[in-house]
């Protein structure tokens, strides 16, 4: 696959391999008019651009008494989902992470593990004026426990472990959260029986849940992802990184099943410590993305497949020199048994502690056809490196991917009330943290491959008036959740995904 943006990317080579990772050194504002299209092989994907949006005020304050943040993930409940006429509902949850914290100043909360529920409706719109409206009713929510039916926390576990039915935990030794299982949540994906798969950065587990919020399963990862010291011993802090594994914040961000359900598909946010470039912030851009055959075991021991899929590597002041960091995946949707779609993005606007120029903010359509795949392998059952010195191994081929869908579009953004810059014309400033989609059917006769992609942000909990554990924890500004609806041309996507009934 390749891609050129207006005249802003460039499809580079980085090993020997050829493995294609995108450069991108000036802004990519999109300037081409929708729709816009991408080719995989002999299939034409197509972005027909926003047809709705809403917001949730940062302040609201959720079922259990703290402010409501999100979305890490979010996903329409199996089964909910339907049109009436132009109008389409269904039962969104949607999933925040560790709570309101500043690492640099080693504040944590305990805060306990959650979903929360919306009431979600929609009236979509294509028009050439405003687009069309999304609304988001809180109506209650979902805490999580673990195997012993205790609550999770949020806060940062140290050097401390728990270890429940023999899997060793994250779990701080001391203060608080002390006892509890820490857990930093990021990615979600309900199951056909109403049970759900989490995502983790401390540790880069998948925790299995039942109806009820209660763990019944862990997916613990291979030796190559998870957190280690050069003795390896697992080391789950999240204020530094470990000699290997998964870089610390950078944990199980994407996760999705396959349509069918018998795939589970577990993407890490960037380059494992062993995989990266030492000193070079964009020298982390080869990730993993590792495969479960979920359709006997829910939590198996071992990946069937784990692929290496580049990210793009960006230039943070958007001047036009090299790139000196890695557009960091945030969430995944899968189409079929090798190609998913992949949320990569910056880390400025909205919310962001900086005032960097928004650069890049894009999903990206995956293909691991062809790829190699590393399962059972020293590369996944060790912690060999797949670089030969600063480039990809030459025996090693990556998955390639595509730029698809460009959140910085100016023209489509000023549609739902939001721009580049807050205050451009008295619209929002776009959020820096865009972290998780859903797909669903648009059940229109006339066009059967049509989806909407649903594209959620992380608002950190940023809120002008914010309380977490029953403690204050203002921000100076109000950073609204935010939902995006994009149209999408998915050829072969079938429509009995999880999400459909």
């Amino acid at each position: 696959m390749r891609a050129l943006v207006g005249g802003l990317m460039v499809l580079c080579l980085v090993g020997g391999a050829a493995a294609q990772s995108l450069e991108v050194r000036r802004p990519a504002i999109a300037t081409s008019p929708l729709p816009r299209s991408v080719k995989d092989g002999d299939v034409t994907y197509v972005d027909h651009g926003l047809v709705a949006a809403g917001s949730v005020p940062a302040g609201t304050v959720d079922f259990l008494g703290d402010t409501l943040g999100s979305f890490s993930s979010l996903q329409i409940e199996p089964g909910t989902w339907k049109r009436e006429g132009d109008t389409y509902s269904g039962v969104l949850w949607t999933l925040p992470d560790r709570g309101r914290n500043d690492p640099e100043h080693h504040l944590f909360y305990d805060y306990r593990g959650r979903l929360h529920r919306f009431r979600f409706t929609m009236t979509p719109s294509s028009s050439a004026g405003r687009a069309g409206t999304v609304t988001l009713t809180p109506d209650g929510g979902r805490a999580l426990s673990d195997f012993d039916g205790k609550p999770f926390t949020g806060a940062e576990p140290g050097q401390g472990t728990r270890t429940e039915r023999g899997i060793v935990l994250p779990s701080p030794g001391k203060g608080i959260g002390a006892g509890k299982i820490s857990l930093d949540a990021e990615s979600l994906q309900f199951t056909r029986d109403g049970g759900f798969y989490i995502g983790d950065e401390y540790a880069a587990n998948v925790y299995r849940f039942d109806q009820d919020g209660r763990l019944i399963g862990v997916v613990v990862p291979p030796k190559a992802v998870r957190p280690l010291t050069r003795d390896g011993q697992p080391d789950f802090t999240s204020l530094r990184p470990p000699a290997t594994g998964r870089r610390n914040n950078q944990g199980v961000e994407g996760m999705a099943l396959s349509p069918d359900g018998t795939r589970l598909f577990v993407a890490l946010q960037s380059a494992l410590l062993q995989d990266s470039v030492p000193g070079d912030a964009s020298g982390r851009t080869l990730t993993r993305v590792l495969v479960y055959d979920v359709s006997r075991d829910a939590t198996p021991a071992t990946p069937m497949g784990d692929f290496v899929v580049p990210l793009p590597a960006y230039t943070g002041d958007g001047a036009g020199g090299l790139p000196d960091r890695t557009a960091a995946q945030s969430e995944i949707r899968v189409l079929d048994g090798h190609r998913f779609l992949m949320l990569a993005r910056d880390g400025a606007g909205w919310g962001a502690d900086n005032d960097r120029p928004i650069v890049f903010k894009q999903v990206m359509l995956v293909d691991t056809d062809g790829a190699t795949n590393l399962a059972g392998t020293p590369y996944e059952t060790d912690v060999r490196s797949i670089l030969d010195g600063r480039h990809l191994r030459a025996d090693i081929r990556p998955a390639t991917s595509v730029p698809f869908v460009n959140l910085l579009d100016p023209t489509d953004l000023a549609r739902v009330g939001l721009a580049l810059k807050a205050g451009d014309k008295g619209r929002a400033g776009l959020s820096e943290k865009w972290e998780a989609m859903d797909l669903l059917p648009v059940r229109d006769p006339a066009h059967p491959d049509d989806w909407f992609l649903l594209v959620g942000n992380d608002n950190d909990f940023v809120a002008k008036h914010c309380v977490m554990d029953g403690t204050r924890c203002d921000s100076p500004i109000d950073n609204d959740n935010r939902v995006l609806v994009y149209r999408l041309t998915l050829p072969g996507m079938r429509p009995d995904s999880a999400s459909s009934p």
